[in-house]
């Protein structure tokens, strides 16, 4: 049969019932049934039931404060368990004959038109294959939506084959799994008590916030509620299910107060525990309350701010020893043996993280001499550039180590600057402005932001940048890995100037010049003595305030190392900078020049026309356009794109002795 036959085919089976369709519906809808009261009367006196629901489970729901059951009645009606190609309806050939079998099979053969004595032919009938097939294969408008499970499957089926098996008592009876995702389910109400079967219940991405377990079957094996808005668990722990194996409460709001419902008293047969991405933060604490569950085997607890302390895995597989998994990782008999005994020194366990931060190479750099060039002059001032990487990192953090970098404190320096790019490593020097400017910058920026030491330019700059950050806080350490952190290119621009002396200063200076002189002549000085060249004292330059330019900026995602992982190493790439084209204004002796030339230009005769003008032949390869060696050069080289390495490591301890470093 052809897919694209079966909307047709399925109208023309159910035509004839003595109704009429609606014969609009398209490829992938369900027919919608249009009886007349007359009609309707009729066919529920032959036996041949329309398209609405048999049970009350398809009744309609309210919307405001969705409970489960509202939400499973809401699933059925997905499933269209009595609609065609299911049901008890004129189509089913099968649930036809059983009907003429009835006492009041007389009536269907006058309802069909057929004469007494002679058996009833109902058009639009269709074989139980066929409508096996319109369910179960791929592609077909009446197979089941997207995320059904295999019961909504089998169910659908039963459907078909014994459609009068679809009642209440069987529904409830039938089910062993039941899932609920994503439905906006916000309590568990009394009626899920009906599955006298459920062993599975899934109601993940809801907006539980408390549940009674007294509203829970006592069958239940499997409980995940992943996804949802639980802060405690006293309500889940006052009849919990007895033989639960499997608990689910990650991604939830719990802390550490409720370690105390985590325990062997209310779940004696638990084997595996979800308390991922929560809010516990005591290790010692949740640890000593795990150890009374003795049949847990698997344990899932990355994503809490306590998985974040060096020690955590250590502890947990030394303290837990029958624990088989931890963190979707199996424990080996060798990372047993490297934690022995670590669970008797818990004075070693101390509640922060240490976090490594490392900033390499900057690539990429516009090279600032061109832009030097063009802005000298005479008097034009010395302009130094330096290169800094910032980052972000969380507040209320202890910093140690080595070869890190704060804001350093900028002072008055009586070194020399020399101009750029001649001395590229050369001194900065600012004064009291330049310090007020730079703790006002502070003050603007968050405390927790941090950055290298400056740098000159260079086509790779060497930033060997490595922080080590000791955080206590680690429910906002949680928070800054959820949320990353931004990496900046800063470029800071300094202009210094040289020093006009007054003209006090200048006369004293000349009298001390003329004093040596006479000093000089009295002497006597020989006339094949020549006259020392004195070396001229370098000027004094002050420097203006730092410019500051971001060359880039990058968001780094750091949420991996709450899922497991040790290290984020990433390059930064902020694309390729286009350096900022700067004309150098003519110089007063180029004016000049211009000028002259301008005059010496004679001007035209008013009788010699334009076309009288011979022109030109130009010279011999004058004409020709020759590249330069530079242009080729700059044709050849291509663009560097603007990089920056950035590492951030989560340290671990892989060893027991890990502890006593």
């Amino acid at each position: 049969m052809c897919m694209h036959s079966w909307p047709e085919r399925a109208r023309q089976c159910i035509l004839g019932a003595g109704s009429a369709w609606n014969t609009s519906t398209g490829v992938g809808q369900q027919p919608s049934l249009s009886l007349s009261n007359q009609d309707a009367v009729l066919l529920q006196t032959v036996g041949i039931t329309t398209s609405q629901p048999r049970v009350a489970l398809g009744q309609a729901l309210p919307m405001a404060g969705l409970c489960a059951s509202a939400a499973f009645r809401a699933h059925l009606r997905r499933l269209h368990l009595w609609e065609f190609p299911c049901g008890t309806g004129s189509w089913n050939k099968s649930w036809s004959e059983s009907r003429k079998k009835t006492p009041h099979g007389h009536v269907a053969q006058r309802a069909a038109g057929a004469a007494p004595g002679e058996e009833a032919d109902v058009p639009g009938e269709e074989s139980l294959e066929a409508l096996m097939e319109f369910v179960s294969s791929q592609g077909s408008p009446w197979a089941l939506p997207p995320g059904c499970s295999p019961e909504d499957q089998h169910l659908k089926e039963l459907a078909v084959q014994s459609p009068q098996l679809i009642q209440d008592s069987f529904i409830f009876l039938f089910f062993t799994s039941l899932r609920l995702v994503d439905k906006g389910v916000s309590e568990v109400d009394e009626e899920l008590l009906k599955f006298q079967n459920l062993e599975e219940l899934v109601l993940s991405a809801n907006k539980i916030s408390e549940i009674n377990s007294a509203n829970l079957p006592r069958t239940l094996k499997v409980l995940e509620l992943c996804g949802n808005k639980i802060v405690a668990l006293q309500d889940l722990c006052s009849h919990p299910p007895p033989q639960l194996q499997h608990l689910g409460l990650g991604y939830n709001l719990l802390g550490s107060s409720e370690d105390e419902h985590l325990t062997g008293q209310f779940w004696p047969n638990l084997l595996s525990l979800d308390l991922s991405f929560n809010n516990f933060t005591d290790l010692l604490g949740l640890v000593s309350k795990l150890a009374t569950l003795r049949k847990l085997r698997v344990l899932v607890l990355q994503g809490n701010p306590l998985a974040l302390i060096p020690g955590y895995r250590g502890l947990i597989i030394d303290s837990l020893p029958k624990l088989c998994i931890l963190d979707d990782v199996s424990i080996l008999p060798d990372e047993k043996h490297r934690f022995y005994g670590l669970s008797s020194q818990p004075e070693l366990m101390v509640n922060e993280a240490q976090i490594v931060v490392t900033v390499g190479k900057i690539q990429g750099i516009p090279c600032p001499t061109t832009l030097e060039q063009l802005e000298s002059g005479l008097d034009s001032p010395v302009i130094a550039y330096s290169y800094y990487v910032t980052y972000e990192f969380a507040e209320g953090e202890n910093s140690k180590g080595a070869k890190s970098a704060e804001v350093p404190k900028l002072q008055e320096s009586s070194a020399v600057a020399t101009p750029y790019p001649k001395s590229p490593q050369r001194d900065t020097h600012e004064g009291d402005e330049v310090q007020s400017l730079l703790q006002q910058e502070m003050s603007a920026n968050p405390a927790n932001t941090h950055q290298t030491l400056r740098k000159p330019w260079a086509e790779t700059v060497e930033c060997s940048y490595r922080k080590e950050h000791v955080v206590t806080d680690l429910v906002a350490l949680k928070g800054y890995l959820r949320a990353g952190t931004t990496v900046t290119v800063m470029e800071e621009k300094v202009l210094s100037w040289p020093v006009i002396a007054s003209p006090v200063e200048n006369a004293s200076k000349k009298g001390k010049a003329e004093k040596g002189k006479q000093k000089d002549s009295a002497k006597g000085a020989k006339p094949s003595d020549k006259p020392k060249q004195k070396k001229e004292a370098p000027a004094e330059l002050r420097s203006d305030p730092p410019i500051l330019r971001t060359l880039g900026a990058r968001h780094v995602k750091l949420e991996s190392l709450l899922a497991g992982d040790k290290l984020v190493a990433t390059v930064c790439d902020f694309g390729v900078l286009i350096p900022e084209r700067i004309t150098r204004p003519p110089s007063p002796k180029e004016k000049e020049g211009k000028k002259g030339k301008d005059r010496s230009k004679k001007p035209k005769p008013e009788g010699e026309s334009t076309a009288s003008q011979k022109p030109t032949a130009p010279a011999k390869g004058k004409g020709k356009h020759k590249e330069s060696p530079e242009m080729k050069e700059d044709e050849e080289t291509q663009p560097v794109p603007l990089t920056v390495e950035f590492h951030v490591q989560l340290l671990r301890w892989t060893a027991a002795s890990d502890a006593r470093r």
